[in-house]
């Protein structure tokens, strides 16, 4: 049975009881984790923080002293992770939908399941919304996810039934995906990146290529070049242009195509954590670059088999409006 994401939780009872002897000289966080052991440290602090935790009638504090006796009182609660997800009245770009899925064109800025600081205002928040039965499915029918940052084109199962046989697909390697990548540099030629990867073995937050990785392969094209020639050059110094790839993957990794693109000198315009150093553009160009406020990436085409109809479906998303103008700019600049 798949918990209901709208369901409210039960309340968790408090836990009263008195320091041990034993105890005596310890913190007050330190006698929590002790006898709560099936909390974390860190919970336990939380729960002080938050005025959750009394010694006797007062609040405790992490570093109280306690001697022995004390009357504690803990009121537990549920970490964010564990609270049901919350249907929430967000707008959805709806390109698609039947009885089986959903295909959504999200925009940049809206991040797609909850997690750690963002536990409210996603896409899933916005699918429980619009159809409640999603609450029946894991994970609200989401089988694959975009960046934050990244816009376009994303399908959602609305049913086991579909979300099982889109899974298939997608192991399978027969979902088609195509993004549209703005890239600092030349790129002269189509190519592929075949590399392994895997968490950063030192900043756990990133994504990097790593030997014993999982297999990830992205294609790309050359949709437009924007070569740092005159007028860019006659700005003062020289430098690289910028190019618009299309990419297609076979694999979807997470920050795949920006850690890729990255590997190949061909960091993602506007991509904070995996751009290395300034990029030696000519002045001009590098500022309409760096005024871009996200990683210029969107998921512009899906395409794959109906999971009940077995029909081949393709749908497109255009350029959102950033991007769109972001490369106007470039184009009226170099004119």
């Amino acid at each position: 049975m798949f918990p209901n994401y709208t369901a409210n939780p039960a309340p968790l009872s408090p836990l009263a009881f008195k320091v041990p002897g034993e105890c005596a000289g310890m913190r007050l966080d330190q006698v929590l984790a002790k006898l709560l052991p099936e909390y974390s440290r860190s919970r336990l602090q939380d729960w002080i923080a938050q005025g959750l935790v009394k010694v006797g009638s007062a609040l405790g504090t992490t570093r109280q002293k306690m001697w022995g006796g004390e009357a504690i009182e803990v009121v537990p609660q549920l970490h964010p992770a564990e609270q049901p997800h919350q249907a929430e009245d967000i707008a959805l770009n709806i390109v698609f939908e039947d009885d089986s899925i959903l295909v959504i064109n999200k925009p940049a800025g809206l991040v797609v399941h909850p997690g750690s600081g963002n536990w409210e205002g996603t896409l899933l928040n916005a699918l429980l919304h619009h159809a409640p039965q999603l609450g029946q499915i894991p994970r609200a029918g989401i089988v694959h996810r975009l960046d934050k940052d990244t816009s376009g084109l994303l399908v959602v199962a609305k049913t086991l039934t579909a979300q099982t046989a889109l899974v298939r697909q997608l192991q399978a390697r027969t979902v088609k995906r195509e993004y549209l990548a703005l890239v600092y540099g030349e790129v002269e030629r189509t190519g592929m990146v075949d590399a392994p990867m895997g968490r950063h073995p030192t900043q756990r937050t990133k994504m990097a290529i790593v030997e014993d990785g999982k297999p990830a392969v992205t294609h790309y094209s050359v949709a437009e070049r924007f070569p740092a020639a005159s007028p860019f050059a006659t700005s003062g110094g020289s430098g690289q242009g910028c190019t618009l790839l299309r990419c297609k993957l076979e694999t979807g990794r997470t920050h795949q195509i920006r850690v890729h693109l990255a590997s190949i000198r061909h960091p993602l315009v506007g991509d904070s954590i995996y751009i290395k150093g300034a990029q030696k553009c000519a002045p001009q160009l590098r500022a309409i670059l760096a005024a871009f406020p996200r990683q210029a990436l969107h998921a512009a085409q899906l395409g794959l088999e109906h999971p009940v109809t077995g029909e081949w479906l393709e749908w497109q998303a255009p350029l959102p409006d950033d991007m769109a103008q972001l490369l106007q700019h470039i184009r009226d600049t170099a004119s």
